[in-house]
């Protein structure tokens, strides 16, 4: 009886180690489909508008001559009307603590990391009277609602701010500024910008891994979005 005991034993016990093995087997997939889920979630990101990414729109009803201009390097102030960062082919999620604390400090111009959008450029008063002006950021098109999981990272002398869109709930995203409305991403007016002054930005676009939106439903969508200055004159009114 002992041996008829010992070999049903045998027998569990080798049922057992089975099915810990496929258990083991089925975790290790689960894994692996997770990760690659992770690293396949991509879209084609293009920053388009026009002639540039980026583009200044001056007031000219006033009359006056405009007082601001934009470059992209402080050792080349050349007068333009347009900024174009380079091309990026596109993106795949990434976290915001992957991206480097001092990115606005890296380079000027296009500095692009891993599957984010990185440019930096500079504003300057190049008047003799202080002014107001607006930056605004639009999403131009898009499809298949990249735009649920897009973080619009925006440095303004060396302050970081997020924007992002809502969250279903109807709350900010954790840490981020919800976008204006649907195509609006961003509008701030910058108040009493005198003379000889300058500021320095660095927009950083990136999808978060972490959304909730992030998912296989944006896989191959698209997104056009620009970025414009405004100028505003002050008056004596004002």
């Amino acid at each position: 009886m002992s041996k008829e005991k010992d070999k049903e034993k045998k027998k569990k016990s080798i049922k057992l180690l089975k099915k810990n093995i496929i258990r083991e087997k089925a975790i290790k997939v689960a894994i692996t489909s997770v990760s690659l889920f992770l690293i396949n979630v991509y879209i084609v990101l293009g920053i388009i508008y026009k002639d540039g990414s980026f583009t200044i729109s001056l007031d000219s009803e006033t009359g006056k001559e405009p007082n601001l201009i934009i470059y992209e390097s402080l050792s080349d102030k050349t007068q333009k009307n347009y900024l174009k960062c380079e091309d990026i082919d596109f993106f795949s999620d990434v976290s915001i603590d992957w991206i480097p604390e001092n990115i606005d400090e890296e380079a000027e111009g296009s500095h692009h990391g891993n599957h984010y959008m990185a440019y930096t450029f500079y504003v300057e008063n190049k008047g003799e009277e202080a002014i107001n002006y607006w930056t605004t950021a639009i999403i131009e098109e898009q499809d298949k609602e990249v735009d649920e999981a897009l973080r619009f990272m925006v440095y303004k002398n060396g302050e970081r701010v997020v924007y992002a869109k809502s969250a279903q709930n109807g709350n900010p995203e954790p840490g981020t500024i919800p976008f204006k409305n649907e195509s609006t991403i961003m509008l701030e007016q910058n108040k009493d910008f005198k003379p000889g002054s300058i500021d320095k930005y660095t927009i950083v676009v990136f999808l978060e891994g972490s959304d909730p939106q992030c998912t296989n439903a944006i896989v191959g969508g698209e997104i056009s979005m620009y970025m414009k200055i405004t100028e505003e004159h002050i008056t004596n009114d004002e």
